[in-house]
């Protein structure tokens, strides 16, 4: 043995010559770089996706993303594809003001519910099946527009279409399962402003539709009706697309992950007690009341009001009204972008400082819409208010991700809910009475607004802070998001996809505190607390 050369066969180090390459990372590690290596996007150690690349298709995180927005841009496209043709409509079924604003407000207030069931079916079942769904199984009541032929048929009617608008919630569910959330902010915009996109290009599309149906040799009252055929097959399309070569998670679809032991079947009792019992959700649907709210209310009125306001001609009232909804193919996506640079130097503070200073500009430039006396100066005004507001909802659902993780969808859908409940009420207060001109109704309106996005100072995360006090004493993100798991959960796991969330949310500190937060809680390193 002492002639032995070391390393050779038969000595203590079995054949190890000493110059074999050294690794640098475990086991666990190597795994964990196999697996991400899967993925054409970096991604991080939930596998989310930390770039977003708009021209790409990539499965599954780009695939989603292009599914879930053209999905939600269809629906929107359908719920409002009445509001141009609303001036043929009334002739047709002999539509009083009332009758308008009844239809104006049922097809927002269909969603109400169907986005609170829709938060409870992406966290039990998945946003593949809730969006394809969905938007199948609404489909018929858009090809029922052609059969009605009175207003009680027309109000129920756009009453059953806005339950497509639940859509919403398994785009922005969808896209915070996909995408880390350091760019949460930029993709939940992106993606929710494309969709709401088809609330302004169906001003544009169905009167075009309209249009080249009429030089068919259709008469008025039959082409408006031929024109729903369009949104109708939209819905067919993009749910058979849905459902077909959509993916729930990263790793797969939930359902087959469940089978497999590689996620967790959560308790809708205990998601619900979460979402419910946080004060934030409520604050944030009183916001999103009067964001999204607002623009769905605008989306219902604004054609109507310079067709018969400014006398204009039908087509060029609707070029005009599209620039309301078309400005969300940049105005959503800026606040969120504006929410995550922010958050890169300030923190979550910077995200709840920018819903305040975008939501109060909208209103401020809505009251200037509904006071302007000429058409230029109305059309400066309507852009303004509609950048604003459009840039807040972003701004807003920049937020929502971070306020719960076990219960983000049902938070989601009842945040939405709230943006279909504040677009009812607001129409049902201003524009369905004849006792307010439009423009009297849009300046109360913005009014409304600057009011209800005041109590975004209140919102407070122990382990950020809010927009005037600092993160509280010995907070951090493993207590806060671990806290929604009881001992006997936690004994048992359950809240280990929570943990790494937490890990992934540090960067809500903002750059000032990100010695800080390397220092307190080294990465992949649990504290002893959780």
């Amino acid at each position: 043995m002492a002639g032995m050369e070391m390393g050779a066969p038969g000595s203590s180090l079995h054949g190890v010559t000493g110059r074999e390459p050294a690794f640098a990372f475990s086991t666990e590690d190597a795994a964990a770089a196999a697996a991400a290596s899967k993925f054409d996007l970096p991604v991080d150690s939930e596998h989310k996706a930390k770039t977003i690349r708009l021209l790409s298709f990539a499965n599954p995180h780009m695939r989603t993303f292009h599914l879930s927005w053209i999905s939600f841009f269809t629906c929107f496209v359908s719920t409002f594809a009445a509001a141009p043709l609303v001036p043929i409509i009334r002739d047709n079924l002999n539509l009083t003001k009332a009758d308008i604003g009844n239809a104006g407000v049922a097809s927002v207030s269909g969603s109400i519910f169907s986005r609170l069931t829709m938060g409870a079916v992406c966290d039990l079942l998945g946003p593949r099946y809730g969006c394809a769904f969905l938007i199948m199984l609404s489909a018929p009541t858009v090809f029922c527009m052609a059969l009605i032929d009175d207003a009680a048929g027309y109000i129920v009617v756009r009453f059953l279409i806005g339950f497509s608008l639940a859509t919403f919630v398994s785009c922005q569910y969808w896209m915070s399962t996909m995408f880390n959330s350091k760019i949460i902010g930029t993709v939940n915009g992106l993606a929710a402003g494309w969709g709401n996109m088809g609330g302004g290009a169906t001003q544009l599309i169905m009167p075009l539709v309209y249009h080249a149906i009429r030089k068919c040799g259709a008469t008025p009252f039959t082409a408006w009706r031929l024109a729903y055929f369009v949104p109708g097959i939209m819905h067919i399309v993009m749910g058979l697309l849905v459902l077909t070569m959509g993916q729930d998670l990263p790793d797969g679809n939930r359902g087959s992950l469940e089978k497999k032991g590689d996620a967790n079947k959560d308790k809708f009792s205990k998601v619900m007690w979460y979402a419910v019992t946080n004060y934030r959700t409520w604050i944030f649907v009183l916001l999103y009341g009067y964001s999204m709210g607002v623009e769905l209310t605008t989306d219902n009125v604004i054609h109507e009001y310079y067709f018969d306001h400014f006398n204009l001609d039908l087509r060029v009232a609707g070029i005009i009204a599209a620039c309301f909804g078309m400005a969300n193919i940049v105005a959503r996506p800026l606040g969120g972008i504006l929410s995550d640079i922010g958050a890169r130097h300030w923190g979550m503070r910077a995200r709840l400082w920018n819903i305040w200073i975008l939501q109060t500009a909208g209103g401020a430039f809505c009251m200037w819409l509904g006071r302007a006396k000429t058409l230029p100066t109305s059309i400066t005004a309507m852009v303004l208010f509609s950048i604003c507001a459009q840039a807040a909802c972003g701004a807003i659902f920049g937020v929502i991700p971070f306020v719960s993780r076990r219960s983000l969808g049902i938070i989601s859908g009842m945040t939405g809910a709230g943006g279909n409940f504040g677009a009812g009420l607001t129409q049902l207060l201003f524009f369905t009475s004849s006792k307010y001109s439009t423009g009297t109704g849009l300046e109360y309106m913005g009014i409304m607004i600057m009011a209800c996005t005041l109590p975004v100072a209140l919102v407070h995360f122990p382990q950020w802070g809010s927009m005037f006090l600092p993160p509280s004493a010995g907070a951090d993100e493993e207590r806060y998001y671990s806290s929604e798991y009881n001992e006997e959960e936690r004994s048992k796991g359950l809240h280990a996809g929570s943990l790494k969330f937490a890990e992934n949310c540090r960067s809500e500190r903002g750059r000032r505190n990100a010695v800080l937060a390397t220092a307190a809680t080294p990465p992949n390193n649990t504290p002893q607390h959780v």
